[in-house]
Formats: C-alpha cells, sequence, structure tokens
C-alpha cells in the first residue's frame, strides 16, 4: 500500500443539527470524481434527530450507504422509501431534485452512515434525475479466509485471486465504486486496483496498519482545522442572498500540512497506524495490502475515474460556471425542480 497523502475529517453541523465528520474538496478536485465524504455516528439521538428536512441538489450524485440505524428518503420524483442497516443509496440529481432523509422512528438505537457526494460531467449534469437503492437486494458480500469480509456496494469489486463481486448499483458518475471491508483483528487484504486512476480508503473504525517501507517524504498528512469542507460555502449566506436551502451548511476551511511520522536513520518511515476519521489517498498503481489493528479496522473503499473539469460549487449545487450556479438558483426558485411529495 503506497499513501499519497492522508486527510483527517472534521466536525461539522448540517441539515437540522445533525452532528456530522467531513472530508470535503471543491476547490482543488483532489478526490476527483468523488466531492465529499459525511459520516453519521452516534448513539445520542439528538446528534441526528432533526435529520435533513427539505432541500434541493443539483450536478452531482449522491451515494448513502447505512451502517445502523436508518432513515426515510421522500423525493419530488414520488420515492419514498426506508432506507436501514445494509441498504445504499443512489441519487444521480441531474438536472434537479429536492429530497428529505429524517431518522427512523426506530434508529434511536442510535446511527451510523455515510453520503457520498460524486461529481458529475457537464454533459450530463442536466440530464432527468436517476434514483436506485438496495432495499430490497441482497447483500453481495464474500470472506477471504485471513479475517476480511468485503460487501460490494456499487461497481464491482474482488479480492486478490477471487471472483468478481457485482454489486447492485451500477453506472456512477466517473466510473466510482465504492465497498465495506471489514477486518477482524490482526486481519487482512489484498487488492489490485491498478485499472482505476483513483482509489482511497476511509477508515470508520478502529486501526488500519501498513508495514510497507518508503521514503519519508512520500507521503503527508493534510489536517482539516475548521468543521467542514474545503472551498464550500455557507449555507446561511447562501440562504440570506441568493436561495433557501433549509439549513444545510457548507463552509470554507482553513488547511495546514502535517508529517508526524516517525523515521529512521535511513530516512525511512516505520510502519504507519491510520485511525478512525482518517481519508487515505492511494497510489493505486501499487498492490493494495491492507490489516488491522488488535480491534479490528471497518472502512469504505473508493475508486473512479478523474472527470477533470472545472467546478463551481454553492450549497447544494456544483455545476461548471458561476453562469450556470445562477441559472440553478433561479430554476430552484421558480419552481422547476418539482415539489417534495
Amino acid at each position: 500500500m503506497k499513501v499519497v497523502k492522508s486527510y483527517s475529517a472534521k466536525p461539522a453541523m448540517d441539515g437540522d443539527g445533525v452532528n456530522i465528520r467531513r472530508v470535503a474538496d471543491f476547490v482543488t478536485t483532489r478526490f476527483d470524481p468523488f466531492l465529499m465524504i459525511d459520516e453519521i455516528q452516534s448513539d445520542n439521538e439528538q446528534d441526528f434527530i432533526g435529520g435533513f428536512p427539505a432541500h434541493p441538489h443539483r450536478g452531482i450524485e449522491t451515494f448513502t450507504y447505512i451502517r445502523k440505524g436508518g432513515f426515510e428518503h421522500r423525493d419530488q420524483l414520488g420515492n419514498v422509501k426506508a432506507i436501514r442497516a445494509g441498504d445504499a443509496q443512489w441519487m444521480s440529481t441531474g438536472f434537479g431534485v429536492v429530497h428529505s432523509e429524517m431518522p427512523l422512528a426506530d434508529a434511536k438505537d442510535g446511527l451510523h452512515g455515510f453520503q457520498i457526494w460524486v461529481n458529475m460531467p457537464a454533459k450530463d449534469k442536466l440530464r432527468p434525475a436517476i434514483y436506485q437503492d438496495t432495499a430490497s437486494s441482497p447483500k453481495v458480500a464474500e470472506s477471504n479466509g485471513a479475517g476480511a469480509t468485503l460487501t460490494a456496494l456499487a461497481g464491482n469489486w474482488a479480492f486478490v485471486g477471487r471472483p468478481t463481486l457485482s454489486a447492485p448499483l451500477q453506472g456512477l458518475s466517473g466510473q466510482a465504486a465504492l465497498a465495506d471491508l471489514s477486518l477482524a483483528p490482526m486481519g487482512t487484504a489484498q487488492f489490485d486496483l491498478s485499472q482505476h486512476e483513483f482509489a482511497a480508503v476511509y477508515v470508520y473504525q478502529g486501526e488500519l496498519r501498513s508495514g510497507d517501507i518508503e521514503p519519508a517524504a512520500a507521503i503527508s498528512r493534510v489536517v482539516e482545522t475548521d468543521a467542514v469542507a474545503a472551498g464550500a460555502i455557507a449555507a446561511d449566506t447562501i440562504a440570506a442572498d441568493t436561495i433557501a436551502v433549509d439549513a444545510i451548511a457548507y463552509r470554507a476551511v482553513d488547511r495546514q500540512v502535517v508529517d508526524n511520522r516517525a523515521v529512521d536513520k535511513a530516512g525511512h518511515q516505520a510502519p504507519r497506524v491510520f485511525h478512525q476519521g482518517e481519508l487515505l489517498v492511494l497510489d493505486s498503481q501499487v498492490p493494495l495490502h491492507l490489516m488491522a489493528g488488535e480491534q479490528g479496522a471497518g472502512m469504505l473503499l473508493f475508486v473512479g475515474k478523474p472527470i477533470r473539469e472545472p467546478i463551481v460549487q454553492m450549497g447544494p449545487f456544483v455545476m461548471n460556471t458561476h453562469e450556470e450556479i445562477q441559472q440553478a438558483i433561479r430554476d430552484y426558485q421558480a419552481g422547476r425542480f418539482g415539489e417534495l411529495i
């Protein structure tokens, strides 16, 4: 495993007072085709009970995955679905979606889930919206005999030397694919991701260890020092000046780079340990060898093909130019997105 950079998620608040952790970049697109990863994890319902009231999107795909608890999704297309533990949901918003995501009544024992934003190429940003979920699909998972269980969430995945797992959700923008990997204490897994340009791992539980030896300068850790994503704009500013987005907050963030690894006399780094809340951007051309710490580990795997287009982001809209953002605002205010059913 060769880690190019490690980014730490930081606390944020979104929706109606929902506490989350976020890693995002709407400026340099360093996670292209991915834009943002939000994680909700709490056993205290006060951290999430307000949910995400009705709000719009244009120009992105949202991918939601629930590990514990659940929420009810409603949108202007007429979809009303309960998304529960183990389920994934994909919305290609295209021209526009208005939806809400509210915790289910039986989520009182806690909620753990993710919402990932995937960029869309300019040619697709105004196409009709698409909605799919896995609520009625069987789980696609396999164990490798070395303490690892792989669940394919979107796209195709395989352990080295094992058959390919095809997830129920296919065709995401930027050839994006996602999987959930659980490792038992000291469990291991190997992947060949060389067919993909972008690859990353987000650690959501336990510790991930790497025994690889690389030059000390080969990796840096980027710490997000504010509560939310790079380059984003506060929702209250958007609401006051242009458009009501129901208290969805996307604020600008300051960043600093730190390198805190042990280095031996030969200038090589010691085996590294990555912790909960870290996003590891990988060199996809190097074989991926993963090993958990003594408490085990859980992580999301990401791969995709960079879209390599300029983006302009304002709150829930991601387009290619400022004029397109203004048009999105006008369309939403004029009711052209439709109304929540």
